[in-house]
């Protein structure tokens, strides 16, 4: 099955040509409000220069200004928003330059190094000159592909705060009512932030008993498996907490946190619905979806980090580096040293890595790897980033070939099942 996105990349060259059209080149340096705009020409000239507010009148004049020089490619530092969606839309060939690149790429024109937009949309312009066997055009991912991979976004950070949240509520009782810390397995399930807003206080959780306990939760539906009598004698063991006007007044900071996480775990749990339905009829989906023990979110965020242009990765290995899931090596005279690979999409990285994570969990293969790592004297992290490595290769093919992943045909997998099944 192919994804829909190959036609589409079809139409953007994957090479720049020796020469650029007209023999123009662009640099943006995109800020917030305005982007500095520079042009030069075949010899590394300046030959124009303006500055464009980030409005639509302004997205409007950056491509007559473009146009009205010849200009067909440009060079900029991110590869999305408005700014580049207008170039692309205007049949622009858009170049990403990273900014820790630009900021290597100062040290051609000076050895200050000083930040300075304009001077940044000149090494923009002229690397896109200079180096363009080695730079690639972008090519976006289908609008799908796009809106899944902001709402993933959307959710992890969403997810982040919940945490942050969470964690600030717990220090807030931890010195005014230490008992309902502990009470429950997490402070942000639903019995818990229940709990909180009834019994607010070290004075209202004194008027409970065992039985008591037991009616309320019972008509909250808790479905937890510890009984009430114990759940009461954790509340009797913590440390009392404040009482009277002093409790009263802290019990407001209480409700505030409270009513914070019951917001954020609504619109996690809003996002989680939106992102199930846009990837069941994403046209990838069956590829990442039968990945193990990728659920619904997991895989669709490898799904959104990884995008749907194949032209982007013609080998495993240019999606393992971007990952940042191959190692750095760095080599100089007979000194040559192996470390973790800083420079990569820490997205991606951060999908692929939780994914590879959790599938040892459930794939012999996986957990032998991981084991043989370990057992090599890797910690955890290294050892799961050699783990990711080698899923990389494995989706990689899967996702080239449209194919969900299928345990019988990983041949990997069947030798260690059939190296266990010998031993058994």
């Amino acid at each position: 099955m192919k994804s829909a996105s190959n036609t589409a990349s079809s139409e953007h060259p994957l090479v720049l040509p020796e020469v650029a059209v007209n023999d123009m080149t662009s640099g943006i340096d995109w800020a917030r409000d305005d982007h500095a705009v520079c042009i030069v020409d075949g010899r590394g000239r300046e030959v124009a220069r303006t500055m464009v507010e980030h409005t639509a009148t302004g997205l409007r004049e950056l491509i007559v200004f473009l146009g009205r020089h010849g200009v067909g490619e440009v060079a900029i530092e991110r590869p999305d928003g408005p700014v580049v969606d207008t170039l692309l839309g205007a049949g622009l060939v858009v170049v990403v330059v990273s900014p820790n690149q630009v900021k290597n790429l100062r040290g051609r024109y000076g050895s200050a190094g000083n930040k300075d937009d304009r001077f940044d949309a000149y090494v923009l312009a002229d690397t896109l000159r200079t180096d363009r066997a080695r730079l690639r055009p972008l090519v976006p991912d289908t609008e799908a592909t796009i809106a899944l991979r902001r709402a993933c976004r959307a959710r992890k950070d969403l997810v982040k705060h919940r945490v942050a949240a969470a964690n600030q509520l717990r220090a807030h009782l931890r010195n005014v009512f230490p008992g309902a810390v502990g009470l429950f397995q997490n402070l942000d399930s639903e019995i818990s932030l229940a709990f909180l807003t009834r019994f607010d206080t070290q004075d209202r959780a004194d008027w409970l008993t065992p039985k008591r306990l037991g009616e309320w939760l019972a008509k909250h539906s808790y479905s937890g498996r510890v009984d009430p009598a114990a759940l009461h004698q954790r509340l009797l063991d913590a440390a009392r907490g404040a009482t009277g006007t002093h409790a009263t007044s802290q019990a407001h900071i209480t409700a505030s946190y409270v009513a914070l996480l019951r917001t954020l775990l609504s619109q996690i749990k809003a996002l989680s619905a939106q992102i199930d339905r846009q990837l069941d009829a994403h046209a990838d989906a069956h590829i990442f979806t039968s990945l193990p023990r990728a659920g619904r979110v997991r895989a669709a965020r490898l799904l959104a980090e990884i995008g749907d242009c194949r032209a982007r990765f013609p080998t495993p290995e240019s999606l393992t580096c971007l990952a940042g899931a191959a190692p750095s090596t760095r080599q100089s005279g007979k000194l040559r040293a192996v470390g973790f690979r800083w420079a990569c999409d820490k997205q991606l990285r951060d999908a692929v890595v939780d994914f590879a994570a959790d599938s040892r969990h459930a794939n012999p293969w996986a957990a032998d790897l991981y084991d043989r790592a370990r057992a090599r004297g890797h910690d955890h992290a290294h050892s799961v980033r050699i783990l990711a490595r080698a899923w990389l290769h494995v989706i990689w093919h899967c996702w080239q070939n449209g194919l969900g992943y299928d345990p019988t045909q990983h041949r990997a997998l069947q030798r260690v099942l059939a190296t266990q099944t010998e031993a058994a």
